[in-house]
């Protein structure tokens, strides 16, 4: 955050995680100081059996990224769409000027008008599912 904390706009955390019985996936966008229960997450999604956050080797052969590069820019390497892509209504905000994630490494940031970032999901065919995380 020292690094990036000063850019207008908002700081995104992702999380891919799965079901209990390894059937669905989602990768979940946030403001990076979001309280993200998956449990509730779980509820709000009609997930049954909770939620859990997805191993390495998903992140690799589904995304396309190692552990801590996980970002939505990311979803463009599911072409199975097997990944569901939840947002935090927070991020849509249009009061955002820009939404900053990893561009699949993360060792660099990039950021996106709200407009833009749900114009590239639904291109990419990964319209969000929209939640608020409180």
């Amino acid at each position: 955050m020292p690094h990036v904390s000063h850019l207008p706009g908002v700081v995104s955390k992702n999380l891919l995680v799965r079901d209990k019985k390894k059937k669905g996936l989602w990768l979940v966008t946030a403001p990076h100081d979001a309280k993200i229960s998956l449990s509730e997450l779980a509820q709000q999604l009609s997930v049954s059996g909770g939620l859990r956050l997805a191993d390495e080797d998903v992140l690799v052969n589904k995304l396309g990224v190692g552990k801590g590069c996980v970002t939505p820019l990311a979803l463009i390497n599911d072409m199975e769409n097997a990944i569901h892509c939840v947002v935090d209504a927070k991020l849509l905000d249009s009061a955002n000027e820009r939404i900053y994630f990893h561009p699949m490494v993360n060792s660099a940031t990039t950021g996106l008008s709200p407009a833009d970032f749900e114009k590239f999901l639904t291109a990419i065919g990964h319209a969000p599912k929209v939640v608020s995380f409180g």
